[in-house]
């Protein structure tokens, strides 16, 4: 079993009186500039590393410190920054980022503690916050007896309600980061984004994709109804975005293409006649890449094309809930189809790739013997990262920002969560 004492030791790390707290990157969004106000009135010292004019624009405020430097010089920088502040603290969205891998890496030599943000790993209405790393790099362990004895001695999760997100608000954020990012791009001079897309063409990508939204919508609809008419099984394949880490660093894929190839070429070998595949479109995909023409020209390579379906939107519970098993490459997304009883198989590392939960048998034999999950197992699961590293709220309405603030400084300062 791994070791797990990182996991279990993040509010006795920090309890204790005023923190010292460093906050790096964050959310495209103004997710850290609550996070600074709300640490600050609760008596604690803030600062925060911008690295572009998106952080800059978004933070406004005091302790801003500009990095314009290159990432072969931040190390240094960074080990300098903690020293000379007396950080006790930093919290990061993201530990795969190229200027967060090195900062984690000092602060682990130095015994400061990371709280590493992330999307939750249960939605919705829950966000990650987890001591050392999230996903591929948590220490939470992978055996499904130690999670059903570790949630039996815990009390049962009271409930919470709800919050409300915004795609729009989401999509205008992402513009006005990216378009602070451009224009400043002159002051940050060793400024690299770790996205493979210049933020103007991710842009135009955004625009293209809001236009044609209506078009986009009637489309899913039709889809979504015509599967439901005809009664056919199908299997979903939600995608990810060709930019993220948990692709690049936790997975054997190079991007979503390669994917795609191997989940059609399988589905065309090994599926029952008579059933079909659905790839859903991420609802964050920047429109950059034509992933509905990547797909109709794996299907036609391996002569399924009648048989495989392009879902570009629409709401991901109810095609999961209606489909034969969910194929995921390590998306949260498959989490939600364990909650609702859906058999999922993981191509790549995640967190909930545990056995009773996850079929372990591989891809090629999935398609005729999906196993559902496990329910107590899935049901510790959940009660163990919501005591460990889940707080409730979102970040793409006020009222859910409002929650993850409250619960985040909560669990920082060693306090118990209220989920209301």
């Amino acid at each position: 079993m791994p070791d797990i004492s990182a996991a279990t030791s993040g509010a006795a790390a920090i309890a204790g009186g005023p923190r010292t707290v460093l906050l790096l990157q964050g959310l495209m969004g103004p997710l850290f500039r609550r996070l600074g106000q709300g640490l600050i009135a609760g008596g604690h010292t803030v600062y925060k590393v911008n690295f572009n004019g998106g952080d800059r624009a978004f933070w406004r405020l005091p302790n801003g410190i500009e990095y314009r430097g290159a990432l072969s010089d931040w190390p240094a920088f960074f080990t300098q920054l903690l020293k000379d502040k007396g950080v006790t603290d930093v919290l990061l969205f993201g530990d795969c980022r190229d200027h967060h891998m090195p900062a984690i890496r000092i602060c682990r030599e130095v015994g400061v503690p990371v709280h590493v943000f992330e999307e939750g790993y249960i939605r919705p209405d829950w966000v990650t916050l987890e001591l050392g790393g999230v996903n591929g790099h948590s220490s939470l362990p992978r055996d499904p007896a130690w999670y059903r004895e570790t949630a039996a001695a815990l009390h049962p999760v009271p409930p919470h309600q709800k919050v409300s997100a915004s795609f729009r608000r989401r999509a205008w954020e992402g513009l006005a980061y990216n378009f602070s990012d451009v224009m400043t791009r002159w002051y940050y001079p060793g400024w690299s984004n770790h996205r493979p897309w210049h933020p103007a063409v991710e842009g135009i990508g955004w625009w293209r994709k809001l236009s044609r939204r209506k078009e986009r919508e009637a489309g899913a609809a039709e889809l979504l109804a015509r599967l439901d008419a005809s009664g056919q099984a199908y299997f979903l394949f939600p995608l990810q975005l060709d930019s993220d880490a948990q692709i690049r660093l936790h997975s054997p894929f190079a991007g979503i293409a390669d994917a795609i190839r191997l989940v059609i070429g399988s589905f065309a070998a090994h599926a029952p006649a008579g059933t079909r595949l659905v790839l859903k479109e991420h609802p964050l995909d920047n429109g950059v890449r034509d992933w509905r023409q990547v797909t109709t020209d794996m299907a036609e390579l391996f002569g399924v094309r009648d048989r495989v379906d392009y879902l570009a939107w629409g709401d991901i519970e109810a095609v999961t809930r209606g489909s034969q098993g969910v194929i995921t490459i390590n998306s949260t997304s498959g989490t939600f189809a364990l909650a609702a009883g859906v058999p999922v198989v993981v191509l790549g590392h995640a967190v909930y790739d545990i056995p009773d939960m996850t079929y372990q048998g591989g891809l090629n034999s999935f398609w005729s013997t999906p196993t559902p999950p496990d329910a107590e197992t899935f049901a510790a699961f959940r009660r163990v990262l919501v005591d460990r590293c889940l707080i409730p709220g979102g970040f793409f309405s006020t009222e859910a920002l409002e929650k993850v603030v409250r619960h985040a400084i909560a669990r920082l300062e060693g306090r118990p969560i209220d989920p209301e």
